[in-house]
């Protein structure tokens, strides 16, 4: 009896211990098998749904058949690699499938679509030109409003640039009137189309045009650099006013009379009588000599005298006589300056006056030179000519030339004879050929374009 509780006891014992194990053998291989690691949503994940790619594939092809000019488009995919094959009416088209297959959960996108050259694939650029044909009929009476906007403000733009006599009373010349009036009507064409772009709605159209008008601009201000320096230096001499008309100027080495100042050249009558034209860009930058704006002015020449002579005394004896003749002013008075010892004679410069409204410059300084030589070579200086001596041999003595056609009884050259010092001096007035030849130039019909205004005051 004792027996048989004992084995009783020792079994309910061992009871829970025997339920205890099996749970034990269980929760130790779960708590050994590792967690799987969290994915990123930027990186590629290391198991891939087998029907992913099919639904990618399919829903790509729906896709396109719905888009006009994707239906020729061939889709496969491949382990989340999408490659696109067949053929797209233009490079938009193309790039346009690419991006619609990129936003799907795909590793990458392989575009292989090519354009579409052959003739049936013309007809979807065919069909949008018709399209885009319809919209601009649709769009006519927008347009006929836009145009007649755009033509009514380039009207009333003509009409302020037509009223020249208003601007002439804010402008000096007018040069810068017709300026003005260009600068209103270019304006009123910009500001026309600028408004009726704007009205259609084409304004990126607008954007274009400027921005290409704006390159074409820099590329002729290249081109014609020249032409736009003249004609600022046109605009610039015309507010300048750096002569009159008829003036004895000298431009760059070019002496002449003016005749005009366009708005391209100044022309000049040379003193030979030939027209002279030059570009006012030249002029503007050139040292300009006018021989008109002072009625008085100098002339000079040189004599040489003999250097056993007394210089002098012939300098004293030359202003004299400039003094008494009787276009040299006395005031400024006449001057004879030594100026150098040459080889064969002393160089002595006479200087006179003359007002150029009674006397001609070149005519008196043509008969001052005689006057003087005569004088001097009367009161009994020599004029010699350069002297040269000639030796064959170093040690030879030097030749009396000056005895050698006397020895040889060669016949010597007859002086002539001295002209007589009271004989009368020749007409010196100022000569007006030139003149008369200016003023008929500017009685042309070329005249209405000169710049010129006399009631400007010169600079």
């Amino acid at each position: 009896m004792l027996r048989i509780l004992a084995a009783f006891c020792l079994a309910l014992i061992a009871l829970p211990a025997s339920a205890a194990l099996p749970s034990l053998s269980q929760d130790e291989p779960a708590e050994a098998q590792p967690a799987p690691a969290p994915t990123a949503g930027n990186t590629l994940s290391d198991q891939r749904d087998p029907q992913a790619d099919t639904r990618i594939a399919n829903r790509l092809r729906d896709i396109y058949a719905q888009v006009s000019g994707f239906s020729a488009i061939e889709v496969e995919v491949n382990e989340g690699v999408v490659r696109l094959t067949g053929s797209a009416p233009s490079q938009q088209a193309i790039e346009e499938a690419g991006a619609i297959a990129a936003r799907f959960d795909v590793a990458t996108v392989e575009n292989e679509i090519a354009r579409d050259t052959s003739l049936s694939g013309t007809a979807d650029i065919v069909t949008a030109l018709v399209d885009r044909m319809r919209e601009a009929v649709n769009m006519l009476p927008l347009i006929g409003v836009a145009l007649l906007i755009g033509l009514a403000i380039v009207v009333v733009g003509y009409l302020l640039a037509s009223l020249k006599f208003v601007w002439r009373l804010f402008t000096p010349n007018d040069f810068l009137a017709d300026l003005v009036a260009s600068a209103i009507r270019f304006i009123a064409v910009i500001f026309a189309a600028v408004i009726a772009l704007d009205i259609i709605g084409a304004t990126a159209l607008l954007g274009a045009v400027l921005g290409g008008a704006g390159v074409i601009g820099i590329a002729l201000g290249f081109a014609m650099r020249d032409t736009v320096e003249n004609y600022v230096a046109s605009l610039m001499l015309s507010l300048r006013q750096p002569f009159r008309a008829n003036d004895l100027v000298n431009i760059d080495e070019f002496e002449g009379r003016v005749i005009r100042l366009t708005s391209r050249a100044t022309v000049l009558m040379t003193l030979e009588g030939n027209q002279l034209r030059i570009p006012n860009s030249t002029v503007f930058k050139a040292n300009i000599l006018n021989f008109t704006r002072n009625p008085q002015r100098r002339f000079d020449f040189t004599l040489g005298v003999d250097p056993d002579d007394d210089a002098t005394a012939a300098a004293e004896l030359g202003r004299e006589t400039l003094a008494g003749l009787p276009f040299v002013l006395t005031d400024p008075p006449p001057e004879a300056r030594i100026v150098e010892v040459g080889d064969s004679n002393v160089l002595i410069r006479f200087l006179g006056w003359i007002d150029q409204r009674e006397t001609d410059w070149f005519k008196a300084q043509s008969a001052a030179i005689p006057a003087v030589k005569n004088a001097l070579e009367g009161a009994g200086f020599g004029l010699p000519e350069p002297i040269y001596r000639l030796r064959f041999d170093p040690r030879s003595a030097s030749l009396p030339f000056e005895n050698i056609a006397e020895r040889d009884g060669a016949p010597t050259r007859p002086r002539k004879p001295k002209p007589d010092a009271e004989a009368v001096l020749a007409d010196v007035a100022p000569s007006d050929e030139i003149d008369q030849m200016v003023e008929e130039e500017r009685e042309s019909p070329e005249a209405k374009r000169d710049l010129l205004d006399h009631r400007r005051p010169v600079e």
